[in-house]
């Protein structure tokens, strides 16, 4: 059982003012009402906190690891009460996000870093992953919300679509992709029997992205590829598409330089593309507070001002 905190209280500022005295004086009761509350203090946890020296109160070892157990507690309940205590339209708090991992690392970081600047009390958790992990962490309460992939063949929603508030923000296209050298070589004027017989660097060891994009393309899909990489990361796909072993289905964004300056070729046949939508998703019992709606409104101006994704209305 806890001891009673009023005691706990006036055994903090005797130890701060190394009387009680100078308790009494701070927490404005008479010398004798802290003396008082010390002893029955002592008395609940059956051990001496002080001794008296020369008119002082040292602490004895048990005072001193009490006092470090009560200096924590009430070091976060002055902050919290702080917090209490400001407008309500002021953001302040811990926000836990998640997000894509390519797209999380590419462009929360420094929206994260901006608006911090602007709202200083605001501190963050981010969580990057897939879309099973980021809605299950949504689910349980892990993360306050989630910018998740909504493309239908990654999916796996715990407690079902309805069960969560989803804003669409961001349309992607995915695109397969090689080298200039490798495209030369190999795929140039190539049709589907040869294109399902060539090397692929495949994010995880899934090839439903692949089939997706021949049933676009050809109308058919093969049951089975050749991987010569599997990776679990955007950037990794990107590096090994330049080292000419293969192709791969990448986010058109993220290769945008390197099919302008020719090094990347797209390939396809026709000039439809396979979407994902990357939404903001909140559990819908789950009320908002002033912290998330602002910064879910200030990571959508940034996007739209300093990228050229599609920021959807």
């Amino acid at each position: 059982m806890l001891p009673d905190l009023n005691r706990l209280k006036v055994f903090f500022h005797i130890f701060n003012e190394k009387s009680s005295t100078g308790a009494a004086r701070v927490l404005n009761i008479t010398q004798s009402g802290v003396s008082q509350h010390l002893k029955k203090l002592e008395e609940e946890l059956q051990v001496s906190l002080f001794t008296r020296v020369n008119r002082s109160l040292v602490p004895t070892t048990a005072g001193l690891n009490l006092y470090k157990m009560v200096k924590t507690f009430m070091g976060e309940l002055e902050e919290g009460i702080r917090y209490l205590g400001q407008r309500e339209d002021t953001p302040s708090g811990q926000l836990r996000i998640g997000a894509p991992s390519e797209f999380g690392k590419t462009y929360l970081p420094k929206i994260i870093a901006s608006f911090h600047h602007i709202y200083p009390k605001v501190t963050f958790v981010l969580e990057l992953g897939g879309p099973k992990e980021l809605f299950e962490s949504v689910s349980n309460g892990k993360l306050d919300f989630a910018y998740i992939d909504m493309l239908p063949i990654l999916l796996h929603i715990p407690k079902g679509l309805t069960a969560y508030t989803i804003d669409p923000l961001v349309r992607e296209e995915f695109v397969l992709a090689c080298s200039s050298k490798y495209y030369t070589d190999n795929i140039a004027q190539a049709e589907y029997d040869k294109l399902i017989s060539l090397n692929y660097i495949s994010y995880k060891n899934d090839i439903a992205l692949f089939q997706s994009w021949f049933e676009l393309n050809y109308g058919k899909a093969p049951a089975a590829l050749n991987l010569v990489l599997i990776a679990d990361s955007a950037q990794s796909i990107v590096t090994a598409i330049a080292e000419d072993i293969g192709a791969g289905i990448i986010v058109s964004h993220l290769i945008s330089n390197q099919v302008e300056d020719g090094s990347f070729v797209q390939i396809g046949t026709t000039h439809e593309k396979m979407k994902n939508t990357i939404a903001c998703v909140h559990f819908k019992d789950k009320e908002e507070t002033v912290t998330e709606k602002i910064f879910q409104e200030y990571f959508r101006k940034e996007l739209l001002r300093v990228t050229n994704l599609k920021i959807l209305p």
